[in-house]
């Protein structure tokens, strides 16, 4: 009887890409039987699932499974990221975390199967690697392989050396990912590769959901969410999941161009990373919750909250998904939106998108009292907490000048 351990059955993480399409041919010539899953996350349309699908069964594969990823993203994910409310190094909304949740797609039909070996399309010289290995090494005693890594070994020109490698065998590549490293899900789009990894103006082909700005729509887009303990669960009035509501927001906003970016930044393993970026939803997102965060918790949680998620977004990021810590600081972060509760009005008329409107019954509004307005203290109980608030200061400057 077969064990996990001698199975020549292995799971692929498949997303009909380039690398991923090469590491089939490649798995197969090495005596394996390859099952792919194409977690999806909810970044491809129906046209888009039915190429991967297709685009399986022309490799070859011994079984493919489809996963509906976009529930899993929400919780395990997009909520918590949303209530730490800060990007990588102050920008990059770590577009690629649903890497996460594909591993846990692939554990489970490895399960099925029987087998312990696992295999990925990510580089040697990228952030995926270490969050797919580390994810999978938290979870059991598994056998990764990882084609690209292993081909780098002898080919400096991996790409070129994956395309000829399919065509060689009949296999053909499309034009787009000849030239850029497309990702693609409910979170957003990243593109790498060609003139944006070498610190050049990226060409046409390198954009995903946002439109160009002489396609904006004349006519501004107003949108109401509402949150409640944090977690978006309403867009215009209408009750739904949440993954659902990203999904919306990712095409209402995109028509606006909000949410594109460009992005270097400092690698897991060192190297500079440089991508542009597309998360129209996201950003739509965090600025309703900062704007609902900032007018209903104290000045101390709301100073002190930005350090948490820093850590929790350098955790994700580094692929420590499964640290400890991250469980503790999320632990932190949902006490944290006890009053997050109420609704927000967003708007843009294109480029950027501004929380013009809060409501909840938790604003910490003082009756008697309006910023540089109106006041219900007096003139002297106003200088008599300047003096003692400054005091430190005003003493310093009296004895040393």
């Amino acid at each position: 009887m077969t064990t996990p351990n001698d199975s020549r059955d292995i799971v692929l993480a498949f997303s009909g890409g380039l690398d991923t399409s090469f590491s089939v041919p490649y798995l197969q010539e090495r005596g394996w039987n390859v099952h792919t899953v194409f977690a999806d996350t909810g970044g491809v349309d129906a046209e888009e699932r039915a190429f991967i699908e297709q685009r399986a069964a022309e490799l070859g594969v011994a079984s493919h499974v489809t996963i509906d990823g976009g529930p899993a993203i929400w919780s395990g994910f997009v909520k918590p990221f949303v209530w730490a409310g800060e990007g990588y190094q102050g920008q990059y909304p770590l577009l690629v975390s649903d890497r996460y949740l594909i591993v846990d797609a692939s554990l489970a039909r490895a399960r099925d199967l029987g087998t312990n070996a696992i295999a990925h399309g990510c580089t040697g010289m990228g952030n995926d690697q270490v969050r797919f290995d580390l994810a999978v090494k938290a979870q059991g005693d598994y056998r990764i392989v990882a084609p690209i890594r292993e081909i780098q070994k002898e080919h400096s020109q991996t790409r070129a050396y994956e395309q000829a490698y399919l065509e060689e065998r009949g296999f053909g590549v499309r034009g787009k990912q000849k030239q850029y490293t497309i990702n693609e899900n409910l979170l957003g789009v990243t593109l790498s590769g060609g003139e944006i990894d070498a610190w050049e103006t990226p060409g046409e082909g390198a954009r995903g959901w946002c439109a160009r700005r002489e396609q904006w729509p004349a006519e501004p887009l107003e949108v109401a969410l509402r949150f409640e303990r944090g977690e978006a669960v309403a867009l215009d009035g209408t009750a739904m999941p949440g993954e659902k509501i990203l999904a919306k927001l990712n095409t209402m906003f995109a028509q606006y161009g909000v949410g594109r970016g460009m992005y270097t930044g400092d690698t897991t393993i060192g190297l500079k990373g440089r991508i542009v970026y597309e998360a129209p939803g996201l950003a739509a997102l965090l600025a309703a919750h900062r704007a609902l965060e900032e007018a209903v918790l104290t000045k101390h949680q709301n100073r002190f909250k930005p350090e948490v998620g820093r850590k929790w977004v350098e955790l994700v990021y580094e692929g420590f998904y499964h640290d400890p810590l991250k469980a503790d600081l999320e632990a932190y972060l949902a006490s944290s939106q006890a009053q997050v509760n109420g609704e927000v009005v967003l708007r843009t008329s294109g480029g950027r998108v501004d929380a013009v409107a809060v409501r909840s019954p938790h604003i910490l509004n003082s009756k008697g009292a309006t910023y540089a307005q109106s006041a219900d203290w007096g003139v002297e109980e106003a200088e008599g907490f300047i003096k003692l608030f400054g005091m430190s200061s005003t003493l310093w400057a009296q004895v040393n000048r």
